[in-house]
C-alpha cells in the first residue's frame, strides 16, 4: 500500500487455507497421504529459495556458522551457570564450523515444522520470515531435522513426518546444490545446543533446575545471586 491509498499502512496477502498444528499434520487421517511426500517436497522449497539472487535483497542479517556459534555462547555465558556439556559441545563447534569460504544465501531460518502451512496434497507454503538472513543454506535443512521439531516421531527426523534422505533428494533434485554430511551435522549440533540455551533461558526451567539440585550446590547458586 502507498499514502496515496489513504488506508494506512500495509501489503497486500493471498488467503491459503491449511494445517499449521503439528500434531494434526503427523496424527490426523486428512493428512495420511501428504505425510510421505513432505520431507521431500521441503527439500524442493528449500531449494527454491537458497536460488533467490541477493542482489534484489533488501537489507538482512548477515551470519556464517561461527556466528551463530558466538552469538549463542555469549547469550550461554550471561546465563552464568554452567554446564559441561554445553562447554563440551560449544568447543565442538568451534572445531567444526564450516569454512569462512562458505557459500552464502538467503536462509529461512525457521523452517521447521509448525512453520509451514500444509494440505491433503502436501506443502503449501511456508510461514513466519522475521528471522530471514543471509547464511549457510545448510542451516535450513538441518534445523527441521531436531529433535524437538519430530514431536514425539523419533525415527522421523524431518519434522517427524520424514527422512533426511528424502529431504536431501529432492533438495539437489531441485537445484539446491550438493548437499554436505559435515555441515548438515555441524548445524544439527548447533541447532539441538541452540534449543537448549534457549530453554534455559526460561526462568521455570532454570527454577526447575535449582530446586532439585542438592542442597550444595542450590546454596551455592543462591550465594552467588546475593
Amino acid at each position: 500500500m502507498t499514502e496515496e491509498d489513504g488506508i494506512g499502512q500495509g501489503f497486500i496477502m493471498d488467503r491459503i487455507p491449511g494445517e499449521t498444528l503439528a500434531r494434526k499434520i503427523l496424527r490426523d487421517e486428512e493428512f495420511v497421504e501428504a505425510r510421505p511426500k513432505l520431507a521431500r517436497q521441503c527439500g524442493e522449497v528449500l531449494a527454491r529459495l537458497h536460488k533467490v539472487d541477493k542482489s534484489k535483497l533488501p537489507p538482512l542479517r548477515v551470519a556464517t556458522g561461527r556466528d551463530e556459534v558466538e552469538q549463542y555462547f555469549k547469550t550461554y555465558k550471561e546465563l552464568d551457570y554452567p554446564h559441561p556439556v554445553f562447554d563440551l559441545a560449544f568447543r565442538w563447534l568451534r572445531d567444526n564450523a564450516p569454512p569462512d569460504s562458505t557459500e552464502l544465501t538467503l536462509v529461512h531460518g525457521d523452517f521447521r515444522n509448525g512453520n509451514l502451512m500444509i494440505g491433503p496434497e502436501g506443502l503449501r507454503a511456508v510461514l513466519d520470515w522475521e528471522i530471514a538472513h543471509v547464511g549457510d543454506p545448510m542451516a535450513d535443512l538441518s534445523w527441521i531435522c531436531i529433535n524437538p521439531w519430530r514431536f514425539g516421531n523419533i525415527d522421523m527426523p524431518v519434522g517427524g513426518f520424514g527422512l533426511r534422505e528424502d529431504l536431501f533428494a529432492g533438495y539437489e533434485a531441485a537445484g539446491g546444490g550438493k548437499v554436505d554430511p559435515a555441515r548438515i551435522k555441524f548445524w544439527e549440533v548447533l541447532g539441538t545446543l541452540k534449543w537448549g540455551v534457549m530453554e534455559w533461558r526460561l526462568p521455570s526451567s532454570r527454577a526447575t533446575a535449582l530446586s532439585s539440585a542438592p542442597p550444595s550446590a542450590a546454596a551455592h547458586r543462591k550465594q552467588k545471586s546475593i
